[in-house]
């Protein structure tokens, strides 16, 4: 049968835009700098990528088509670069993006902002392009991306699964090579979740890190603003462009490698070291049981380290229980973005419930959970006295089914939440720095995952490690079964 010249000529389109968007920040910078391709052409190819493939996903609540090329061809006008010129990228539905609404996943928000956030403030200094915003649950309540205003998204290596949540619009959106990055809030493992059910390298940063403003806080102490990413390369790239606070930020982090002056790029040129590094299948949650598919990606992990000549002993590490600290910040999140919303009484009923129980914890109760919480991290950094790094699991389980919150009231979706959030929400009580790293995948053709804590304020430590990991076991060459052409 003779192949439809149009068609032959879409398909070829399409590959070529599919290896654009594959080929990372970096790279996307570098080309665009070097005048082998305008931002213009970039923004084109993510733009068609989303009209192609995201009717699927979900990815995107939505996408900035007109102001994008419009960006895309200032960049392209410019003689000064940054290091992230011309490059498009995704933010997450929480942070605001002059002249859009804020929905945080729901429908109770109407007018648009004024003013970018400080973080997209930073992305567009760099030289990014804003190419849409992506979705979230409401609120960023839950490690499942689904919401009655937007509908589900979709895991693109398998489109009946969650991408997890509640970052899994920016999770989507950069698996599928819609984007390079984008960004994404962890207050309970929503970079970390996310990244882990959709093959991705998210690092969650230290407390204070990034800029939560024009807000003082993202859920009090638990929340950080962070990029998800392929490679871990492409992360510390965006970190060299976010860190850093402002006045009105209530938390700020100790010396880091953007504070240290030094770069979070350059601080990956120093290999690791050996390193004393503890492994752990227990979870922090009690009553939770890893899935066998992620206790394996954990010991084919330790076999990994041991041969790159790291000290990887099994540990126990008696983690503190974080749940009262965790849940007075939780209530005082809600009750905190349920207060900046025009209409709460559009907002979820899982969610008025949620802010029902929320107003019965006190002011006084969620800062006596955030000085509960600084008191678990003292705890937990006892156990970095005899070790650099802590791997452990991401989620407990494998993604489930789409639709893990049809239908499912306040109760049971904080249960269906329990086996996601066992290994990640207690390092957003304590703080510390931790990441899920791309582990291989699945038999069941979904990707696998560990994670990586380091000490407070070590970044740099989860970084270097994941990086030698990643020069290892290249995963970014693992790319969905989505259509090319």
């Amino acid at each position: 049968m003779a192949i439809d010249r149009d068609d032959a000529a879409g398909r070829a389109q399409d590959r070529d835009d599919t290896e654009l968007m594959f080929l990372g920040v970096e790279r996307q910078a570098e080309q665009v700098r070097a005048g082998k391709i305008t931002s213009r052409a970039l923004v084109e190819a993510s733009l068609r990528r989303i009209a192609r493939t995201d009717p699927d996903l979900g990815a995107f609540r939505i996408v900035m088509a007109e102001q994008a090329l419009a960006e895309a061809d200032a960049r392209d006008a410019q003689e000064s670069t940054g290091p992230l010129h011309g490059v498009p990228i995704a933010v997450k539905d929480e942070l605001d993006v002059a002249g859009q609404v804020t929905t945080f996943g729901g429908a109770a928000n109407r007018t648009p902002v004024a003013a970018d956030s400080e973080a997209v403030r930073r992305l567009r200094a760099a030289g990014a392009v804003v190419i849409g915003k992506t979705a979230m649950p409401e609120f960023g309540q839950w490690p499942f991306t689904e919401s009655a205003a937007y509908g589900r998204t979709l895991n693109p290596w398998d489109t009946t699964r969650t991408p997890g949540g509640s970052s899994g619009g920016s999770a989507a959106a950069v698996a599928a090579g819609l984007v390079p990055a984008a960004l994404g809030g962890d207050g309970g493992g929503s970079i970390r979740i996310p990244a882990a059910c959709c093959g991705l390298f998210g690092l969650k940063p230290q407390r204070g890190r990034v800029s939560t403003a024009p807000n003082p806080h993202l859920w009090y102490a638990l929340g950080t603003v962070g990029p998800l990413t392929r490679t871990v390369r492409d992360s510390a790239l965006l970190y060299d462009v976010l860190a850093g606070t402002t006045p009105t930020d209530r938390w700020s982090a100790g010396p880091g490698p953007g504070a240290a002056g030094t770069g979070w790029v350059r601080a990956l040129e120093t290999p690791p070291g050996r390193l004393r590094i503890g492994y752990s299948a227990k979870p922090a949650v009690p009553g939770v049981r890893p899935h066998p598919a992620h206790v394996e990606a954990l010991l084919e992990t330790v076999r990994a380290l041991r041969e790159l000549g790291h000290d990887v002993r099994e540990v126990d590490p008696r983690y503190p229980d974080a749940t009262a600290p965790f849940v007075a910040q939780f209530c005082g999140g809600v009750r905190a973005e349920a207060a900046a919303v025009q209409r709460p009484d559009l907002l979820e009923r899982r969610t008025r419930t949620a802010l029902a129980l929320a107003r019965l914890v006190p002011e006084s109760a969620v800062e006596r959970g955030i000085g509960a919480g600084e008191r678990l991290a003292g705890r937990a950094d006892r156990m970095f006295t005899t070790m650099d790094l802590l791997l452990t699991p991401v989620i407990a389980e494998r993604p489930r089914p789409a639709g893990a919150l049809d239908g499912a009231g306040l109760l049971t979706a904080m249960v269906r939440s329990r086996p996601m959030v066992a290994y990640t929400a207690l390092w957003n009580v304590t703080g510390h720095p931790a990441a899920s790293v791309p582990a291989g995948v699945g038999a069941d053709g979904l990707p696998l995952a560990v994670q990586l804590v380091g000490r407070r304020d070590d970044e740099v430590g989860v970084l270097r490690l994941a990086a030698q990991l990643e020069a290892v076991r290249p995963w970014a060459q693992h790319r969905p079964p989505l259509p090319t052409a």
